[in-house]
């Protein structure tokens, strides 16, 4: 006959508390073999192989919920299944984590504050207040939704030529052309089209530590030797919205290339940048800006609604202040540039689900959630009659780019 343990022995020979075991027992995961004569709880060999694996799938991140109605209960769900899902899971924390701490890393890098003017003891520690943590939760909250987006559309665009070597393309580079890129940031531009960059092109980046340029900037150390002949780039960390920034951006030196692509939601002061890049443009040069543009996604949302039958007032206030916002853009990047271009660079979505096309509405439209849950038999069959008609629903969106020059 087996020897049996206490659950003080089992605790022991697991690695964990008795209070544990307890627990575990209440939540209906670990039962008793036996029972001794005074009643306590006994345990064999089996059960130690099931607290084993509680600590195992505990040590993973499964809620004992999860191991309670998934896993030990017979194994109902296929392990590799639930192990798929929890990697999802813990990706996902992980990513959440990471933007917590890239957001106080830039915090703390803002910190020091350059002194300037006559008497200027130099740089100088900032205190950080209440206002800094808001601004860290913004923060996070602006990159997550970037970086949805951009998941977003790598789905939905596959196939379809990569949007990075599109705008990349539009800025027609030339040789020996010096760029600057500011708030360079993963740097797709230039990842994503390496062995295309003409030669003997130099580029700038700037951009803060705690960011993605973290990352760019070891790309190009691992990478260097790939890049055509005389290429070289260079990541530089500092902040845009400080003087001295700009002073070492100058330093006697003028850009044929300025490139600001999505940095205007992070900025404080966007015509401060605009101004300080027209200062060191050269006089030939090229500025390429990205902000406050109209999204092409509300006409034809707008155009879905109106064939169901589903008012559209919300869509018509959204673009009428993104026309607003669009025209107050176009005259403040004029007051700096006397040629403004709208390029408008188009991608095509592909979508072959009705309910993806409805979380897309949900997502632009947070407002309007309750009337699309109200809706959303109609509008899912709305999307599946395309579907089932056209194989999928192709949607082409344009989004906007200033080119601006002296």
């Amino acid at each position: 006959m087996d020897k049996k343990m206490t659950s003080g022995e089992i605790a022991k020979a697991a690695g964990v508390s008795q209070k544990a075991v307890r627990l575990y027992d209440e939540k209906g995961l670990l039962k008793p073999t036996d029972y001794s004569e005074g009643n306590y709880r006994l345990y064999d060999e089996a059960a130690l192989q099931v607290l084993e694996k509680i600590v195992a799938l505990k040590q993973i991140g499964f809620s004992l919920e999860e191991i309670r109605d998934n896993l030990i209960a017979g194994d109902a769900v296929d392990i590799e299944e639930a192990l798929r899902i929890q990697l999802k899971n813990m990706e996902e924390k992980r990513y959440q984590i990471q933007k917590v701490i890239d957001a106080i890393n830039r915090t703390l890098e803002r910190k020091t504050v350059s002194g300037s003017g006559e008497g200027s003891l130099g740089n100088r520690e900032k205190k950080l207040d209440w206002d800094d943590v808001a601004l860290i939760v913004q923060s996070v909250s602006l990159d997550q939704k970037a970086d949805e987006r951009h998941w977003n559309a790598l789905k939905h665009t596959e196939g379809e030529e990569d949007w990075y070597v599109k705008i990349f393309k539009s800025l027609n580079i030339k040789e020996n052309e010096k760029v600057l890129d500011l708030g360079c940031g993963f740097a797709k531009l230039w990842r994503n089209n390496w062995s295309e960059i003409p030669v003997g092109t130099k580029v700038y980046g700037y951009d803060i530590h705690g960011s993605w340029a973290d990352n760019f900037a070891e790309f190009i150390k691992d990478n260097r030797a790939t890049l055509p002949a005389d290429v070289d780039i260079s990541v530089d960390f500092d902040d845009l919205e400080k003087a001295s920034t700009w002073k070492k951006i100058d330093a006697g030196k003028k850009y044929s290339l300025i490139v600001a692509h999505y940095i205007n939601y992070m900025l404080k002061d966007p015509e401060a940048l605009v101004e300080r890049a027209s200062e060191v443009l050269d006089e030939n040069g090229m500025f390429s800006f990205n902000g406050e543009a109209v999204s092409s996604w509300n006409y034809y949302f707008k155009e879905v609604l109106n064939e169901i039958g589903i008012k559209t007032d919300f869509i018509d206030s959204i673009l009428a202040t993104q026309t607003k916002k669009n025209m107050a853009c176009r005259e403040m990047l004029e007051r700096h540039f006397k040629q403004v271009e709208s390029v408008i660079l188009k991608n095509r979505w592909h979508y072959d689900s009705a309910n993806e096309l409805l979380d897309r509405m949900k997502e632009l439209y947070p407002d309007q959630i309750k009337l699309f849950d109200e809706k959303s038999e109609k509008i899912k069959a709305y999307f599946s009659d395309r579907i089932s008609s056209e194989g999928e629903i192709v949607i082409e969106i344009g989004s906007q780019f200033w080119h601006c020059r002296l």
